[in-house]
């Protein structure tokens, strides 16, 4: 394949502005699937949870033939939680699409890729995508970007973007956002215009960066890279540069190359080239495939530094052991381990004290979509509430800033601007248009933990929050984030309807009837601040006399079902989240001593 007809181009885009689906379209209307071939809907997005929740988390290689180019395709996550993925992937790309939602405009992790891509001194395409949306406003759109484009500093020649406007869930793009073109052609025609070929020499000794890990039931893992220079061949003595400096001879036993979202085996890969290799069992990110006789490394990835971090321990609760296959430490050790290898942002430690890791990652979504990866493969574990990275600077404690994007109602502005003046935010900038409420802070991470679902109840569902790493600052001092105590159960028993449809006078409860529980577990939030202990087996006292208007049938308000991250933001310091294949338990520390 020549070199000046590749073009590797990373897709860039906050978090549901229609990444994933823009891809899909353009390797559906490349030809390159049968007439009756079955596509799934996102198929970028590969993995259970990111097809649940419509988002994606690691990112993915794919390709697709225009004319008489290859374009490869990267497709990254929206989320600041995975930055780490963001920050490597660019390596392979040569020019980003960058996506904006034509409503929405310029959001926080909009402006979080753009700026790892300017670092990388990459040329930019701005897709605005969805413009028909009834309220798509294309011209500020512009001008936001553009703007957006001043405040991160571009260099001159980037600060004239081109411009094309795209419909990804209808499958057309525009060159004007009016005219009447109706397939996506002109995504592909400015990518081959606007994006240069890879540059390198095919004469040079080879450099090939693994930017990102997958694995291949029948391979193992594989490292995937850009070919910088040389060739890369299989079965060929070359030698590996690792993350420790060291040099290690090895050999390559497969290739892949990306056809769509399928890898392709071939015998060689050229200058630009986008490819899977197998081979090496150990392989991680950063590594450098090199010349045996003239190794020569290229620099590894700069990465943030983690904000957050949770205690990973052994279950101890009364049910440990009875719903999963991976239960001791020695597991739960092995899983971080291999997780390290391919997420570079995450950082593992033995505790100290007592059995156990520290985990340390980017924030809590980071952090929550391993833990939830980790008990669907059979693990059983507990983790502690978070904890933010507090760092010493000239004898000074800092802790990280985030950047908090709220788009509210006016009518709950209110309540939001309160309870975020109790979380130490401080108020950067508020704009109001068509009633609605755009509100700037800057918020020490801690005031964030657990925020998400008390602002959603106080919008009632309706309001929009984004945030993204600001800064390491000066201590904000102490921060209440949950006052209310909890319900806990005095003994082990199954819960009983008439038990607790009395105790749903007393608060809130998180579990129904006929569900097997254990003492000190958390059944629920008490409305007063203290902790209340409670009996969810109490029966009903019978007796031969009927009496009129006593018998009715109980009545239960539905109970609140609590996710993952609802729990891990929930929970207080003296509290555990346990997490098991079949459940997820709330509970006080002590393992099964813990005694009312």
């Amino acid at each position: 394949m020549k070199t000046e007809h590749i073009r590797n181009v990373a897709i860039i885009a906050h978090v549901d502005h229609g990444k994933t689906t823009l891809v899909d379209e353009l390797f559906k209307q490349s030809g390159m699937f049968r007439d009756n071939q079955d596509v799934a809907e996102r198929l970028m997005d590969s993995n259970d949870i990111e097809r649940e929740r419509g988002i994606t988390i690691t990112s993915k290689n794919g390709s697709y033939q225009y004319q008489d180019y290859w374009i490869n395709i990267i497709d990254t996550p929206g989320h600041a939680d995975f930055g780490g993925q963001v920050e490597r992937v660019l390596r392979m790309a040569d020019g980003c699409l960058l996506l904006v939602d034509a409503q929405e405009g310029p959001m926080p992790q909009t402006f979080f890729v753009l700026k790892k891509a300017l670092a990388n001194n990459l040329p930019v395409i701005v897709c605005i995508n969805k413009i028909d949306k009834p309220a798509s406003r294309c011209d500020w759109v512009v001008d936001q970007v553009f703007d957006l484009f001043v405040k991160l500093q571009a260099p001159d020649e980037l600060l004239d973007f081109p411009v094309v406007y795209a419909s990804a869930k209808s499958g057309y793009a525009r060159y004007e956002a009016d005219d009447d073109n109706m397939t996506m052609q002109p995504i592909s025609e400015m990518i081959v215009k606007h994006i240069p070929p890879p540059s390198g020499s095919a004469d040079a000794p080879l450099q090939m960066q693994v930017n990102t890990i997958d694995y291949s039931p029948y391979m193992g893992r594989l490292g995937i890279g850009k070919v910088v220079n040389g060739t890369l061949e299989i079965n060929k003595d070359i030698a590996v540069a690792r993350r420790d400096g060291s040099i290690k001879p090895i050999r390559i036993s497969k290739i892949f190359r990306f056809q769509c979202n399928e890898k392709i085996s071939v015998d060689k890969a050229g200058v630009g080239e986008v490819v899977a290799v197998a081979g090496m069992e150990d392989v991680t990110v950063g590594v450098t495939f090199t010349d045996a006789k003239d190794p020569r490394p290229l620099p590894l990835v700069e990465i943030d530094p983690p904000t957050i971090s949770m205690n990973f321990i052994p279950n101890d609760s009364p049910f440990a052991g009875l719903e999963g296959k991976f239960v001791t430490s020695r597991h739960i050790e092995e899983r971080l381990r291999r997780e390290m290898l391919s997420d570079v942002a995450l950082v593992v430690e033995p505790l100290t004290e007592g059995v156990g890791y520290k985990v340390s990652g980017r924030g809590e979504l980071h952090l929550s979509i391993l833990i939830e990866n980790m008990r669907r493969e059979g693990f059983e574990l507990q983790v502690t509430r978070p904890q933010v990275i507090f760092k010493e600077e000239k004898g000074q404690r800092m802790e990280p800033y985030e950047e908090l994007t709220i788009n509210v109602d006016e009518k709950y502005q209110g309540a939001v601007i309160e309870k975020l003046g109790r979380l130490k935010g401080q108020m950067l900038e508020m704009a109001t248009e068509n009633n609605m409420v755009k509100l700037v802070y800057k918020i020490p991470t801690r005031g964030l933990l657990g925020f998400r679902s008390q602002f959603m109840t106080d919008t009632k569902g309706m309001g929009i929050m984004n945030y993204v790493f600001a800064e390491y600052g000066p201590y904000a001092g102490d921060i209440v984030n949950r006052t209310n105590g909890v319900l806990l159960v005095k003994e082990k028993a199954t819960t009983v309807a008439y038990a607790l449809a009395n105790l749903q006078e007393r608060g809130k409860l998180f579990i129904g009837p006929a569900v097997d529980v254990y003492a000190g577990q958390i059944i629920g939030e008490n409305s007063r601040p203290a902790d209340m202990v409670v009996n969810p087996a109490k029966g009903k006292k019978l007796t031969n006399v009927r009496a009129s208007g006593t018998d009715d049938a109980v009545v239960l308000t539905p109970h609140i079902e609590m996710s993952l991250e609802d729990c891990i933001a929930y929970i207080n310091d003296d509290e555990l989240v346990e997490v098991t294949p079949s459940a997820i338990r709330l509970r006080k520390r002590g393992g099964g001593k813990w005694k009312p």
